[in-house]
């Protein structure tokens, strides 16, 4: 298991520092909260790739629906080649209109649309990370090749083969599932079928799920090897011991990172001074 660590709120500068203390405390990735009007992520990863040499980089997580591709392409390209390839792309369809928050600019089109916009996104990133233009034709994005090749000013190619991306697939909502199966990781949510059901997804629950996503992916001959399933909780930094049986139970169930997350304040200062605290203690390392 990899261990990550989630900045719920901070400026570039706070990401900055605290990434490097990241680093040199064990962790393997670190991650900025995106939202739809706030601190940009972006500026904040790019601080931290200039203090970082080690540890991967990414946003918890980005929009999709709400992006337009070709600038999230330029923005992850440019970033990954900075850090010498350590991006990490997690993803997701956005909040629904029934948290008005996130809704200031613009209507909600619908879960049907924006899962539309999720596909054709990614179909996108995958072409725009690519060092020429192309021709798409989807219902919402369209793209025309140039006769004329190589056309100046487009970003670089990321050093990585291909940036990994992450999705948040809705066990057993088969759509959502099929999306982050073909990718390189799922991020677990739970919608069961049955609306009196209990709504806690379980390590029990995430194991079967993973056991799908291992059939879906042999049928298209592919294996897990790369392919990641990410936990998020919250571990106590006093308690080792503690924090590492919780990270376990997830791991026995499959995952293979655990995102340590405090999303219970959002001021500066307080989240600044317990991310600190959390990430000097190192992350809840599962002992072989």
């Amino acid at each position: 298991m990899r261990y990550g660590f989630v900045l719920a709120y901070g400026d570039a500068r706070t990401a900055a520092e605290l990434a490097q203390i990241a680093e040199e405390h064990g962790w393997d990735a670190f991650f900025c909260w995106e939202s739809v009007w706030g601190i940009d992520p972006w500026v904040a990863l790019t601080a931290a790739a200039m203090t970082t040499e080690r540890i991967k980089l990414g946003t918890m997580l980005t929009p999709l629906p709400r992006r337009r591709p070709w600038e999230l392409a330029s923005q992850t390209a440019t970033l990954d080649n900075l850090s010498g390839g350590r991006v990490i792309l997690p993803i997701g369809l956005g909040v629904p209109s029934n948290e008005p928050r996130f809704w200031l600019f613009e209507d909600d089109p619908g879960r049907k649309v924006r899962a539309e916009l999720m596909d054709e996104g990614i179909d996108m990133l995958r072409l725009l990370w690519k060092d020429k233009t192309f021709t798409y034709e989807g219902t919402h994005y369209r793209s025309r090749a140039l006769d004329t090749e190589p056309m100046p000013g487009l970003p670089p190619t990321p050093v990585q083969p291909t940036i990994p991306i992450w999705a948040v697939g809705a066990w057993p909502r088969m759509k959502s599932m099929k999306r982050a199966a073909q990718l390189e990781g799922w991020l677990p949510a739970y919608h069961p079928t049955d609306p009196d059901a209990d709504k806690e997804l379980t390590p029990q629950i995430l194991a079967e799920a993973v056991a799908w996503i291992r059939e879906e992916r042999a049928k298209a001959g592919r294996k897990m090897d790369d392919f990641d399933v990410i936990w998020e909780g919250k571990t106590p930094a006093d308690d080792p011991a503690a924090g590492a049986a919780k990270a376990r139970e997830w791991a026995d169930a499959g995952a293979t990172w655990w995102l340590e997350a405090d999303w219970d304040s959002f001021d500066p200062n307080e989240v600044r001074q317990a991310s600190e605290r959390r990430l000097r203690a190192g992350p809840p390392r599962i002992e072989v």
